[in-house]
């Protein structure tokens, strides 16, 4: 298996470990990963810094560009050409444009010259959503450590040295860019270039405005989009929330009654309309409470069961016991030690019974299934038996029908089930009556069949023959010889090996019972 499929679920593992503390509940889990991509959305505001940039960028070139053009223009032309050219670009561009002589002194001044082309905005006037939006920009700029920009302010003397860009401007002879803050927090951008070669300097003005409102338009559309996806989100959360948490709190609160065992039918709901992955939770948990309910109440009858049985013989055992002291006669001595041998021997019997039917369940679920020929292990148990004399002189015929007879299953456990099935087909039939076992297959089924000739068994009992402690046995029988277990072990036994075992007709219509096998083939 590759590396990085091993390690995947072990990095999540421990993702989720760091992210979210065990005791965090679902509803907070869910709600925090659908919003932590709304706070990384959000988190993208601060980047509105870098598309302000570009754009003042773009109007640092385009402001050095208009000063050098201007000011090639302005050199050489006339006073009144100067002025007529200053009022006209600033008027088209939206500029203020002020010449300096080369002592510094203010010369000209379109704003002087013709009304002004544009006019700061006033905080005071504004109303209060351009308050926030001015306090929102400052936010910014602290957030991603944007650099401090000067307010612009008018000098007091109109002279060149004011403008640190003119004295840059005139003491390098190239164009000169600065930044400065309105009172509006709008950018103001100015640029110094020399006129000519004699001393002369210019000095542009603009108000970048529609800067600010590009950026507070994006970051009002970014704002109102994440506020709506925030809305969304958190509103699926809730749902998803609820439509997973609430059904696993309906489990885990009939769990617990299930555990705690006050109710007696507690009904875990079974949640049929859903066909996900919480439906098919919420039956398998019915279905497991139903099952242990169920594995509680035959532990319970059992126990009952059990204590009822061995008490007869005990009460047999104890009369007996409690005689011996006061018989005198030896003959009467000798039938009570019998009885008492042959309580004895019912009681180990009984205790040996209940002891293979109480394992035979947690046994078979650790063992491990092999292939086994069912009518070969047939045959050899009925050899046994006759060996033995287990038959009892009744003659057992065996007819296989088909070549294959596979079975998957504990060769032991299913020796068992033959064994009780033959016992008491030995049991019911009369003397010198004929058993015949027929083993065949039918479709993906195994069916061993075994009929005896004896009284047979009434449809209204044949379920109660596989119960345990259920003995009905032949009149001609002595008392005792038999648990009540037999066929209960065989039936419990079957049905481990995903079989069946039942009680049929004879197929001939003859008296007799027959009990029938049914098993997966192999």
């Amino acid at each position: 298996m590759p590396e990085a499929t091993v390690a995947a679920p072990t990095i999540g593992r421990r993702l989720e470990r760091l992210a979210f503390p065990l005791d965090t509940s679902l509803t907070s889990r869910i709600l925090a990963v659908n919003l932590i991509p709304l706070i990384l959305l959000a988190g993208s505001l601060f980047f509105l810094d870098s598309y302000r940039r570009q754009l003042l960028d773009e109007r640092y070139r385009l402001a050095r560009i208009e000063a050098q053009i201007t000011a090639e223009a302005l050199a050489g032309a006339s006073r009144e050409r100067q002025e007529a050219l200053l009022v006209q670009i600033g008027r088209e561009q939206h500029m203020r444009l002020r010449m300096y002589d080369p002592q510094g002194r203010l010369t000209a001044d379109s704003f002087e010259l013709a009304e002004p082309s544009f006019a700061f905005g006033d905080p005071a006037a504004d109303p209060l959503g351009k308050d926030f939006a001015r306090w929102t920009d400052a936010a910014v700029d602290f957030a991603v450590g944007a650099r401090q920009v000067p307010p612009y302010v008018e000098p007091a003397e109109p002279v060149a040295d004011a403008w640190p860009e003119l004295a840059r401007a005139r003491g390098q002879g190239l164009t000169q860019i600065e930044l400065r803050h309105a009172p509006d927090r709008t950018p103001v951008i100015t640029a110094a270039a020399p006129v000519g070669l004699n001393g002369v300097t210019l000095l542009t003005t603009r108000n970048a405005a529609d800067i600010t409102q590009a950026v507070r338009a994006a970051r009002s559309s970014l704002l109102t989009i994440a506020a709506l996806v925030l809305f969304v989100s958190v509103v699926l959360s809730l749902y998803l929330a609820r439509t997973i948490i609430d059904p696993l709190r309906r489990l885990a609160g009939a769990a617990v009654r299930v555990r705690l065992g006050r109710e007696r039918d507690v009904e875990v709901p079974r949640m049929q309309q859903r066909g996900d992955e919480l439906g098919v939770l919420a039956r398998a948990v019915s279905d497991m409470t139903s099952a242990l309910r169920h594995r509680i109440d035959a532990v319970e009858s059992f126990a009952a069961d059990v204590a009822h049985e061995i008490k007869n013989p005990l009460a047999s055992l104890r009369s007996a016991v409690e005689s011996l002291g006061r018989v005198e006669d030896p003959a009467l001595r000798a039938q009570l030690t019998e009885i008492a041998a042959h309580d004895v021997r019912r009681i180990d019997r009984l205790v040996s019974e209940i002891a293979e039917a109480s394992r035979i369940d947690a046994e078979l679920s650790r063992a491990t299934f092999v292939a086994i020929d069912l009518a070969a292990l047939i045959e050899n148990v009925v050899s046994a038996r006759e060996d033995r004399g287990l038959n009892q002189g009744r003659p057992i015929e065996i007819e296989r029908r088909g070549r294959s007879t596979l079975v998957m299953g504990v060769p032991l456990r299913l020796e068992r089930v033959v064994e009780n099935l033959l016992d008491n087909a030995v049991s019911f039939s009369p003397p010198g009556g004929r058993i015949a076992v027929v083993i065949e297959k039918a479709e993906d089924r195994l069916h061993a069949t075994i009929c005896d000739e004896g009284p047979g068994i009434p449809v209204e009992a044949r379920e109660k023959v596989f119960e345990r402690f259920h003995s009905d046995r032949p009149e001609e029988e002595s008392f005792g010889q038999h648990s009540g277990l037999g066929l209960a072990i065989a039936h419990t036994i079957a049905q481990a090996h995903d079989g069946t075992l039942t009680v049929q007709d004879r197929p001939d219509g003859g008296r007799g019972a027959c009990l029938a096998l049914e098993l997966p083939a192999a």
